[in-house]
């Protein structure tokens, strides 16, 4: 079992910045991605930003390119999103998740990010 501990987020207004973070704990090696998620109200879950190892370049979503860098911390275990520029359409509850192949194997709570305009 792999737990997922998420922080950061909050309210901001517009343009402002927010870091999210993530720590695992548990079973760490079962998983060789992780994953940022985000649901707005009324909306789908859509994948927002993610790292794997293999040396492969992350992926972001076209709506956060250019604004959001996922990173990670390999020594304690802890994935980041430095989200800058924010706009009210970021807003949503933001979920990290740790993946094996492209497959969601383990989700952490949840943290509210609110950006008013």
């Amino acid at each position: 079992q792999v737990q997922l501990v998420e922080s950061g987020g909050g309210s901001v207004q517009a343009g402002g910045s927010l870091r999210l973070s993530c720590a695992a704990s548990g079973a760490t090696g079962t998983y060789n991605c992780m994953r940022w998620f985000r649901q707005a109200p009324g909306k789908e879950r859509e994948g927002v930003a993610h790292t794997c190892t293999g040396g492969r370049s992350p992926y972001y979503a076209d709506s956060v390119k250019g604004r959001f860098t996922i990173s990670q911390d390999n020594a304690n275990n802890t994935v980041y999103l430095q989200m800058n520029s924010l706009k009210p359409e970021d807003t949503a509850v933001y979920y990290c998740a740790a993946a094996l192949n492209g497959v969601v194997r383990y989700w952490g709570q949840g943290t509210q990010v609110t950006v008013s305009s």
